[in-house]
């Protein structure tokens, strides 16, 4: 897009009734929520169906966990036809960070083996992956993929680091700092190939892929429906088609744990599955609502102007200026570059996440990538382009000093 284009804001989504998207959350009006992406937002819809569940949990627990295992097996079939897959290869797990400890806890221990992650892979589960690597007596490698790569050659970076010692390869399918995809697919084939193990983290990929398990070869695939799927937290879908499933244990031994997979997920004691059993009304509320082929282009080309409109309010040009370069974009999440001096590290982003909720009232996801602070846009359906003009008008030039203050304090 050149300098002189405009990128026109997308009308905005409206519910049934004509009231504006965000009438269906429970949000604070009086704070900008731009990051969608980190921990999502439940729609009341589904928070009511989650009380409403509690309080029958509550009048007769002695009926409600027994008959549980049950529910929980017709809600993972309601889960894995939103996914598109069989409801036998899927299992109910807390987060995605969960799922991949279950894998590293189900793989036969491989002495020396060697495990492949990328310098974009999500911290929680990398940091698994090292543990594992120790007690195999074995290392990490990091593959370097470039921001910009393209799919060829992020397929080239990783399997570079892939040889007769590589026993794991953890892939992002959407990587969570860098809004950028991965070509598991075309890596996935190949490590079949090689007899290798896949486990690939598709923690942002429900509701922003419609298909994310479509034509994707790999071991075992995880999965959060709480962020664009809008479900309660704790609710994540762990799937596993090959010989690795049998071995796929919960991280909790129940009354299940001698049935097979996925059955002996269905049972974790007393845990409160209120969650992932309200979890097909969030999806199905978007579904009727506008359905999701809509939800998704909407998010799209609202972050598309996000991006575009805080992008030229940052570099102080009057009109749109190039996003940054990402070579397998996201639908629905974008970056914006900051100015020097915010964000050179995680610690760094993280900590201005904090001041930026406590000084400006906004949640934003402010990320790190080789050195390089970045404001990473994820947008949902209750978002309007004035959340961005908004941003825009009154954040960045706060944001703009604060960089002037680091520069000069470094």
């Amino acid at each position: 897009m050149s300098e002189t284009e405009v990128v026109a804001a997308p009308r905005p989504l409206l519910l049934n009734d004509g009231q504006p998207a965000a009438a269906a959350w429970s949000l604070d009006p009086g704070m900008l929520h731009l990051n969608h992406g980190s921990f999502g937002a439940v729609p009341l819809i589904a928070q009511q169906r989650q009380h409403e569940l509690r309080a029958e949990m509550e009048r007769a627990p002695v009926v409600w966990f027994p008959e549980l295992p049950a529910r929980i097996a017709a809600t993972r079939a309601e889960i894995a036809d939103y996914l598109q897959v069989d409801a036998g290869d899927l299992a109910l797990v807390p987060n995605a960070s969960a799922g991949a400890s279950a894998v590293y806890a189900a793989l036969t221990a491989r002495p020396g083996g060697d495990i492949v992650v990328t310098d974009h892979g999500y911290g929680a589960v990398t940091m698994g992956a090292e543990r594992l690597a120790r007690r195999w007596g074995g290392r990490v490698r990091t593959a370097r993929v470039p921001l910009a790569a393209d799919a060829g050659q992020a397929y080239r970076a990783v399997m570079a680091e892939v040889d007769d010692r590589v026993a794991l390869v953890v892939l992002d399918q959407i990587t969570s700092a860098t809004a950028r995809r991965l070509p598991v697919d075309r890596i996935g084939a190949e490590l079949a190939r090689r007899d290798i193990t896949l486990l690939v983290d598709g923690a942002h990929a429900p509701g922003i892929l419609a298909t994310p398990l479509a034509g994707l070869v790999c071991d075992a695939w995880i999965g959060n429906l709480h962020k664009w799927g809008c479900a309660p937290r704790g609710t994540a879908a762990l799937v596993a088609r090959g010989p690795l499933r049998e071995h796929l244990h919960p991280l909790i031994d129940s009354w299940s744990a001698a049935e097979a997979f996925p059955h002996r997920f269905d049972q974790q004691g007393t845990l409160d599955a209120t969650g992932p059993l309200a979890a097909p009304t969030a999806l199905d509320f978007v579904e009727r609502t506008w359905g999701w082929e809509t939800a998704r282009r909407y998010m799209d080309e609202l972050a598309d102007y996000g991006a575009r409109v805080i992008g030229s309010a940052f570099a102080g040009s009057a009109g749109p200026v190039e996003s940054v370069d990402v070579g397998m974009p996201v639908p629905g999440m974008r970056l914006v570059r900051l100015p020097e001096g915010l964000g050179h590290s995680r610690v760094e982003a993280d900590a201005l996440r904090d001041l930026a909720t406590a000084e400006l009232g906004v949640e934003a996801a402010f990320t790190s990538f080789d050195g390089i602070g970045y404001l990473r846009l994820s947008a949902h359906v209750y978002n309007t382009s004035t959340d961005y003009d908004r941003f825009a008008e009154s954040c960045v030039p706060v944001l703009h000093d604060w960089a002037r203050q680091a520069r000069v304090g470094g």
